[in-house]
């Protein structure tokens, strides 16, 4: 489905917001009700316009430049709002929430959707929809629920929300000389004339409004004197016309957690219910022989997994306000180079050795071996072909890979720069693999591919090709470890990524090469937004981690992906974070009759779990059939793949 959209970007900087017209998602909510019709029943008008249903459009035209509402006729507390809107002719536009009623008329949390102010309101109105006043909300938004209640000495309320830290006050969009970004970075206006998109969501004490499918904005904290409960209303006022339509409505006090399901070709394991971590590898750990299962400060002992020793001392975290501060990232390999598994963490902003202490009953020595981390995604690939693995990330605005100096593997780490500076050292997503078919592991991001030079990983900068693996929409684009296989079959290997970590959308890209060989990608969608059709009817947001592997046993790569549920905690911060944390595999098939010669079929493994930053897909007991493990802030699982037969007539 091709549709004209919008996004936004806001810089909230001495009071200015700065919009963008771009192509956008949809609604990151299934709503309750959507308006459809020609009928105005279970509305009513008040105050100064004329309003009318037409085909499932609302428009309203005022009477006199101080305007009037079309008010639902339902009353809610907490909201979530989509529609489109055109606002012509000099027209003003806003919404209502909370629209309780007074002595004098009502109250409520006014939404201003007009260029010259957009900003939220608590607003009184007369019996007749005059207005009488309007005070600015507080500022307040951000990763958290609730805004806490003016300081009565310093008069002054909390802003926004705080987040992870670690990146500091940089501009993550620099770029070395020459560089041209694939995805365009916002610039201002509104589209004054045509169709703008709004998503508009009140819970508890703050709204937040995403215009044009863009940041955060206008927002504000709405103390409950501003309007506690009522219908939403729309407004018009000025001259010209408003329409809205796509108009969609929930409930969004009502959570919606489906019954617990989990797929009949895995058997779950939940190895323990706390969240310690967002990642879990693998590793034989106490030479054994058997595959153990390490997550943040766990080692989960195969074959049972049901004992465990610490790594370094636990401590859980609080999912509603805390992160896996010290491991959002977990690796394993063999780094000391002594014939045991050891990790690496990312957390706090650099990276942190576990050394495996040889099957001596005690915590591992650690040592700080890589000082800045940037990315949120980590992976460990043998990228100069030594046979060992070494570490990929960003960091500080550069893609670099670092690997242990063996004279000294529990020190500093050499690392290596392979880009020039970009946003691709910040953020989301990395990928490893053969792009252009010459042997050597190339690696990804968002903002394209980097090609290994002939002479060796380590003998310069690499070759940039920008490509668009990611949207930008309400929130910076890309996610998870970006994976490479050939999908259609055709022997050139192609790109599987999800677009948006805090958002929603996965695509494959299929590999294209012209007469003289040069690269270029075409983009199919598996999963775009609440509004399209997507594969399997599958839609859900939050796609953090990514891997591939056979899980169905023809031989062809498959994907696994998954939600990571509250990334940014216990509030409406992200794309419906409140969704069921379901974690599924897409089998790849290869079809001359789709676009690229391939499809990718879901089947929902698991909904109470979800993905955290990375998730792993290994045999671990060796029966043929592929094992998921995750760690998430819903615990720690293996999904135990049950062994089958190759499907008739599967490609190869």
């Amino acid at each position: 489905m091709l549709r004209k959209r919008y996004f936004a970007f806001a810089a909230i900087a001495a009071g200015v917001i700065a919009l963008v017209p771009a192509l956008g998602v949809g609604p990151t909510f299934k709503a309750d009700q959507t308006f459809k019709g020609s009928s105005l029943t279970g509305w009513h008008s008040l105050g100064a316009a004329n309003w009318k249903a037409d085909k499932g459009e609302l428009i309203g035209s005022p009477t006199s430049a101080e305007g009037g509402w079309l008010v639902f006729d339902k009353s809610l507390q907490d909201v979530g709002f989509y529609a489109n809107f055109q606002c012509t002719g000099g027209c003003k536009t806003g919404l209502l929430l909370r629209a309780e009623k007074t002595a004098t008329g009502m109250k409520g949390v006014f939404v201003s959707l007009n260029s010259e102010d957009l900003a939220s309101y608590a607003l009184t109105l007369d019996a007749n929809g005059r207005e009488l006043s309007r005070t600015k909300l507080r500022t307040g938004g951000g990763q958290i629920r609730i805004a806490l209640p003016l300081d009565a000495a310093s008069g002054r309320g909390p802003g926004r929300g705080a987040g992870r830290g670690g990146r500091g006050p940089v501009d993550q969009f620099a770029t070395s000389p020459g560089i041209v970004l694939p995805i365009e970075r916002p610039k201002s206006g509104i589209n004054a004339t045509g169709w703008n998109q709004v998503e508009i969501l009140l819970d508890a004490n703050i709204v937040r409004a995403f215009l044009n499918d863009g940041a955060e904005v206008p927002q504000g904290v709405a103390d409950e004197d501003a309007g506690r409960f009522g219908p939403f209303a729309l407004y018009v006022g000025g001259a010209g016309e408003v329409r809205y339509k796509d108009v969609g409505w929930k409930d969004i006090n009502v959570r919606d957690m489906p019954r617990e399901q989990s797929s009949s070709n895995f058997r779950v394991q939940r190895l323990n219910e706390h969240f310690y971590s967002f990642s879990a590898v693998t590793g034989d750990v106490n030479h054994d022989g058997v595959l153990d299962v390490i997550a943040g400060p766990y080692v989960y002992f195969g074959p049972a997994y049901t004992k465990s020793r610490e790594v370094y001392l636990a401590e859980t975290f609080n999912p509603s306000r805390s992160y896996a501060s010290n491991a959002m990232i977990t690796v394993s390999s063999d780094f000391t180079g002594d014939g045991w598994v050891d990790v690496v963490n990312m957390g706090g902003g650099g990276a942190t050795l576990y050394v495996n202490p040889k099957n001596e009953p005690r915590r591992w020595e650690s040592s700080k071996v890589v000082t800045a981390v940037a990315t949120e995604i980590v992976i460990a690939r043998d990228v100069d072909g030594d046979g060992k693995d070494e570490l990929v990330y960003g960091a500080e605005g550069y893609i670099r890979y670092a690997k242990p100096d063996p004279a000294n593997p529990t020190g500093p780490w050499v690392v290596h720069t392979i880009s020039e500076l970009g946003p691709w050292g910040y953020l989301h997503s990395i990928g490893a693999g053969d792009v252009n078919g010459d042997g050597k592991l190339d690696l990804l991001s968002t903002w394209g591919w980097w090609e290994q030079p002939k002479a060796g990983a380590a003998s310069g900068l690499w070759k940039y090709h920008p490509e668009a693996f990611g949207q930008w929409t309400r929130s910076y684009p890309g996610a998870g470890d970006i994976v490479v296989y050939d999908v259609n079959g055709d022997g050139k290997n192609d790109v599987v990524t999800p677009m948006q970590a805090h958002g929603v959308g996965l695509a494959w890209f299929e590999q294209k090469r012209d007469a003289a060989g040069n690269i270029s990608f075409v983009r199919h969608w598996i999963m775009e937004d609440y509004l399209t059709k997507n594969a399997g009817n599958v839609t859900f947001t939050q796609l953090h981690a990514t891997t591939m592997g056979d899980v169905d046993g023809d031989g062809v790569p498959d994907l696994i992906v998954g939600k990571r549920y509250w990334s940014h905690q216990d509030d409406f911060y992200d794309p419906d974070a409140y969704g069921a944390p379901v974690i599924y595999w897409y089998r790849t098939v290869r079809n001359p009759k789709a676009p690229g010669g391939a499809e990718f079929v879901p089947e929902l493994i698991h909904n109470r779990s979800g993905v955290g930053s990375t998730v792993t897909a290994v045999d671990l007991n060796k029966d043929g059939a592929l094992d998921i493990t995750t760690s998430t802030d819903r615990g720690t699982f293996i999904f135990w793949g049950k062994p089958k037969a190759a499907p008739a007539g599967a490609a190869k």
